[in-house]
């Protein structure tokens, strides 16, 4: 059975206090940063992961829907909100697929319970992320960096060789 996450994105962002702290900074590395943890839980968890945006108040905005780093990125249009989105998406899930809706809005919460999904508040899918993460470390490990630079790509005995030529012209 595939299992769906359904993340109401500014109210993730607006619970997790280093979310907040980007978007007092600036609003795009937020939601960047939030799309990064969840594509790493998405790839861990093979859930189908959903992040919901609301643009209701931007002027006339049609939505945008596009696929990032693996997970699903919906803006929602000029006077649709978030929640009524999610709502629509619970709704358009097959009842036979399990949907996980995370969000701390008490209302958005009783609305996708009487929807037949589960809600996760901000504390409880930020807890479900770090125990996603922690639980497959031991079965990968993190792409080192590589400089593109390259003076750093140069083997060392020629890389002095160089030098010493540069030095003496």
């Amino acid at each position: 059975m595939k299992e769906y996450l359904i993340v109401d994105g500014y109210n993730i962002i607006g619970a997790w206090p280093e979310l907040q702290e980007l978007k007092e900074e600036n609003l795009e590395y937020a939601r960047v940063r939030l799309i990064e943890l969840l594509s790493v839980h998405a790839a861990l968890s093979k859930r189908k992961v959903i992040l919901v945006f609301d643009a209701y108040q931007v002027k006339h905005n049609n939505g945008s829907r596009e696929t990032i780093q693996g997970i699903e990125v919906i803006y929602t249009k000029e006077n649709v909100t978030a929640d009524m989105a999610i709502e629509r998406l619970t709704a358009q899930i097959p009842k036979h697929q399990k949907v996980f809706v995370a969000t701390s809005d008490r209302l958005q919460q009783e609305t996708i319970w009487g929807k037949g999904a589960f809600r996760i508040s901000a504390k409880e899918l930020k807890r479900e992320l770090e125990l996603t993460e922690k639980e497959h470390k031991p079965h990968y490990t993190p792409q080192l960096y590589v400089s593109n630079r390259l003076e750093d790509r140069i083997d060392p005995e020629v890389r002095k060789k160089l030098e010493k030529l540069s030095r003496n012209n």
